[in-house]
This record gives structure tokens, sequence and C-alpha cells, in this order.
């Protein structure tokens, strides 16, 4: 019961940004190409991220992945998570799990093709490294 204060902020803190809606000369509506909707992480998980990105550049990689873990506990759908942990993953030499975390990130990039792309190189240097 305690946590609940934390987890309703935590709720409150997940948000999308859309832009707003653009008007050609004449006030007519302008075409717009497919709206991106971006998903920002709450701030528990936010600081999570910003721990095991510290954890992972200090080179305490079991930790940097203990903690994305966790995160992704809060945040199961978060592509950003999935793709960092199969980073990590990468640099343990575990690339059968660092390959299959990076498509499952993607299932959840949606339209972000820079993530995709990111997932897509950590794929086939995981693929190089096992000789594939």
């Amino acid at each position: 019961m305690r946590y609940l204060p934390l987890l309703l902020l935590a709720g409150c803190a997940t948000g999308y940004q859309t832009p707003a809606p653009v008007e050609a000369p004449g006030g007519a509506p302008a075409p717009q190409a497919p709206v991106v909707v971006a998903r920002q992480e709450s701030p528990a998980v936010a600081g999570l991220l910003e721990s095991a990105r510290s954890d992972a550049a200090a080179g305490r990689l079991g930790s940097a992945a203990a903690t994305l873990e966790r995160a992704l506990r809060i945040e199961p759908r978060n592509p950003r998570l999935w793709h960092e942990l199969a980073k990590v993953r990468l640099r343990q030499a575990d690339y059968g799990q660092a390959e299959s975390l990076a498509a499952r990130s993607n299932t959840y990039a949606g339209t972000d093709a820079e993530l995709r792309a990111a997932n897509q190189k950590i794929i086939a240097d995981a693929r190089s490294a096992r000789g594939q």
C-alpha cells in the first residue's frame, strides 16, 4: 500500500507526444506524413535505464542486465529496454540471447526506423560472431 502513490505518479508521467496540426497557406490543412507517436518512459524506468547505461559504460554488465530486467518488469513493451538489454548481452558474448532480444525490441518498435536499424545491427553482429 505504501508504494501506491509511486505507482500512480509513474503512471501519470507516461505519455505520448503528437505534433500540432500544420496549416498550408490559405488556412487549408497541409498534407502530413504518418504521425509517429513517441512513448516516454515513466520516471522510475528512466532512472533504471540511466543506471543500467552507467553500469554498462563502466563494464558492470551483470549489474546493467539485472537493472534492465527490473525495468522490463515495469514496462515489458518498451522497445528501448529490450534493445539496451540486447546490447549488454552482445557485450557478454551471449549472441543467441542478444539476437533474440533485438528481435523482441523490433516487435515493439513500431515505425521507429532508427531503433529497428540498431536492432538489425545487433542481430547481424551476433550472427557474425557465431559464424553465421
